[in-house]
């Protein structure tokens, strides 16, 4: 009823093991945006390297040395979509969003909040999350790439002259 056989619990141990420090491995040679999420395909990787090592952990049907290859794979197509991403600007256009500005000098861009499906709740929750009780006290609030909300207080600026929000979206 809790286990079929005792090998079952030993092969789950000894894969758990071997798969994490291949894991570990990996991410290391990968580097630090491995599990950045600085974008949606990041996020995608950190995702699918989660779900391979669920699969490989628990699943009989896929061998160890399958799981790691799919480790690298992944981390190799990040690496490569990364560096593609650096060296031609179609390709960056093609596979990353732009950061976009929902308040812009106190004031609520609906037009830009509404083609991002962002409500004026989450913007007042991003505000306390700076200590900002008002939206006239914020300069900028932008939906950054990775889908998080930064907020620039007015006492940084205007938002038209902060240089923080050069390349964001109007």
């Amino acid at each position: 009823m809790f286990f079929d056989t005792g090998f079952g619990l030993l092969r789950v141990i000894v894969i758990t093991l071997c798969a994490y420090a291949i894991l570990i491995v990996v991410l290391r040679a990968a580097g630090k945006r491995a599990l950045a999420k600085l974008n949606a395909f990041d996020l995608v990787v950190t995702v699918a390297l989660g779900s391979t090592l669920a699969t490989v952990l628990l699943s009989k049907d896929v061998a160890l040395a399958e799981g790691a290859l799919a480790f690298a794979m992944l981390a190799g197509l990040q690496y490569a979509v990364a560096r593609a991403s650096i060296r031609w600007g179609w390709f960056r256009d093609a596979v990353r969003a732009e950061p976009r500005l929902m308040v812009e000098d106190g004031v609520a861009r609906r037009d830009a909040m509404a083609a991002e499906r962002v409500t004026r709740g989450e913007i007042d929750a991003a505000l306390r999350q700076r200590g900002i009780g008002r939206i006239a006290e914020a300069a900028a609030v932008v939906l950054e790439t990775d889908g998080s909300l930064s907020v620039v207080p007015a006492s940084a600026g205007r938002a038209a002259e902060l240089d923080a929000l050069e390349g964001v979206a109007r």
